[in-house]
């Protein structure tokens, strides 16, 4: 088997073991945020098991864009300053915008995120700088890459104004949880999960390939169940909670 056939079975195994996972987060919650509890194993700091679990998504697909032969080419460029933006501002600065005392996070749930991570940017970069076809120049005007660019800048700003809603929520000295308002927040308890599927959905556009669309289907898998529950907590925690607001779909659900 060479490597062009082992991708092609990883992806589909891939993408198989996700609609799994969506299914199963429906009745588990993975141990973080506020569904962090006992009987995970051992914890460590949230903060930095975030820059663990995410480090490697930027470095990896470094690595295969220096040692790549496309590195010089337009298009893969433009797709690596994309993913770039996005996991630079995940993996060192969002976790350090954080206030306050965070709570742990178990040794697991960052070991599960690194297994995640290492195999996503085995998928996306080892695709676009070695087993891909070569995308032409012109692929940058092709309207499926339009499309694709415009909602995942659309997702990432939806995302990065609701992280900020969230991170402002409290002042400083405060602790414990309050009703999110403003943005996204005024449609969906979570407004940051939706702007994660749009922008990944965004980006299997852009790219068009197997490996994008496995991230894709992924980041629904990991982030739609959590939403649900997300919405649960909040009606459960706050009885004046909006009634109008839905779990991640505006208007639907």
């Amino acid at each position: 088997m060479n490597e062009f056939e082992f991708y092609h079975w990883i992806a589909y195994a891939w993408t198989g073991l996700a609609v799994m996972v969506f299914i199963l987060l429906f009745f588990v919650q993975a141990p973080y945020g506020r569904f962090t509890r006992k009987g995970w194993g051992p914890t460590m700091s949230s903060r930095w098991g975030w820059v663990l679990q995410e480090a490697p998504a930027v470095l990896l697909i470094l690595g295969f864009w220096w040692t790549g032969d496309r590195r010089f080419e337009l298009v893969p460029l433009v797709l690596l300053v994309m993913w770039q933006i996005h996991y630079v501002h995940r993996t060192v600065i969002f976790p350090f915008r954080l206030r306050g005392e965070r709570r742990q996070t178990t040794v697991l749930t960052v070991l599960m995120a690194v297994v995640f991570n290492v195999v996503n940017a085995y998928m996306n970069g080892r695709w676009l700088f070695f087993l891909g076809p070569h995308y032409v120049d012109s692929w940058l005007m092709d309207p499926r890459f339009i499309m694709g660019f415009l909602l995942f800048w659309t997702g990432f700003i939806i995302n990065k104004h609701s992280d900020h809603v969230l991170i402002n929520l409290r002042k400083p000295g405060e602790t414990g949880y309050k009703i999110p308002i403003g943005g996204m927040f005024r449609f969906v308890s979570a407004p940051n999960y939706l702007g994660e599927i749009i922008q990944w959905g965004g980006w299997a556009l852009a790219c068009y390939n197997l490996g994008a669309l496995s991230f894709f289907v992924w980041t629904v898998a990991n982030l739609a169940p959590r939403a649900f529950a997300v919405h649960r907590w909040y009606q459960e925690k706050f009885k004046e909670y909006p009634s109008e607001r839905r779990a991640i779909i505006p208007f639907i659900a």
